[in-house]
Parts: C-alpha cells; sequence; structure tokens
C-alpha cells in the first residue's frame, strides 16, 4: 500500500512497501527530546526503504506564499536539522516511549546508507516580494556541500528547483484550512 502524507500545502506518496514517520511531529520528538539541549529542531519525513537498506531524511520547505525571513542558509539549517534528526532517532531507538516509534528509529538506524533530500517549493513569478530562496543552478552543489558529511548525494529538488527520480512524488494540495 502506498504511504500518503501531507507536508504544509504539499502531498507526498511514498512507493509500496516503504516505511515512513512524520518524524518532527511524532510523539518522541516531540514529547522527549524536542526540549533537549535548548531545542533541537527536526526534519519533517524519515523514510526506510521496502529492503531497509536506504534510509531518506526529508525537508520541506514550501516559499510559494511567504518569503524566507531567515538569515541563516536553508542549506545550513537543513543540515542542522539532520544532525538533530540523527541524534534523536539514535536515541529513540532505546528511549522512546511508544513502541512503534521505537522500533522504527531502530529500524532506520540500521539502513546501511543515508540519503538526504530538500524538497522546496519557490515562487513561479519571481518579484522584489517574492524572490528566488536558492538558485536552481548552484542548489545541488551547495546541497552536497552542506551534508557531505552524512550523504554526499544530497539532493535539493522540487518545483522550481530540480526534478529527480525518486521513490515517492508530490503533489500541491489545497493549504489546510487553520479552522
Amino acid at each position: 500500500m502506498t504511504t500518503i502524507l501531507d507536508e504544509k500545502s504539499l502531498r507526498f506518496l511514498f512507493q509500496e512497501g516503504w516505511r515512513v514517520l512524520k518524524y518532527d511531529d511524532s510523539s518522541f520528538h516531540r514529547n522527549q527530546f524536542q526540549a533537549f539541549a535548548g531545542g533541537s529542531k527536526a526534519v519533517d519525513f524519515v523514510a526506510v526503504s521496502a529492503d531497509d537498506k536506504e534510509v531518506w531524511l526529508i525537508e520541506v520547505k514550501d516559499y510559494r506564499q511567504q518569503p524566507r525571513a531567515k538569515s541563516v542558509s536553508v542549506f545550513d539549517e537543513v543540515a542542522a536539522k539532520v544532525r538533530a534528526t540523527l541524534a534523536g532517532l539514535a536515541t529513540a531507538r532505546v528511549r522512546a516511549n511508544d513502541t512503534d516509534e521505537c522500533e522504527f528509529a531502530d529500524l532506520a538506524m540500521h539502513g546501511s546508507r543515508i540519503r538526504v533530500a530538500l524538497h522546496l517549493e519557490q515562487p513561479q513569478k519571481t518579484s522584489r516580494l517574492r524572490p528566488q530562496v536558492i538558485d536552481p543552478a548552484s542548489s545541488y552543489q551547495k546541497m552536497r556541500q552542506a551534508m557531505r558529511a552524512v550523504d554526499p548525494h544530497a539532493i535539493c529538488c522540487g518545483h522550481g528547483v530540480k526534478e529527480f527520480a525518486l521513490p515517492w512524488t508530490v503533489e500541491r494540495i489545497a493549504p489546510a484550512s487553520s479552522g
């Protein structure tokens, strides 16, 4: 069965057999790890391949409606989230209160290959109010440089950046109402 997860106004559809955790919304991250050492950010998804060998850490950024306000590079921000997520997974495999999250973290930490992806949505039409967050021509190289210790082939993908053949697809959906 295909795994479907929504993040912001995007729907991610993962191939059959993949196990995916919306890590930054997990009980372990929110209730046990997020406040550790002054606060910890995390990637949006952790995905484990059907053969349990490949683990993807996926961060989603959508700047179509709101421009980026942070001064730190988006690539450095993702690198910090990747580091914190790996530390969180290593801890969750032995300390998570939720048995399913504990087992998922153990599975993820035993993968033989870690991959990192930044899924980035940029405005289709740029202006001074809605500039491009990154230059698509240099995004691949900058992402690889920022992630080289974990994944020397990390990718930056998404509409307006670059398309790759990945084990998931992405659809745009209507933003969730704030009720």
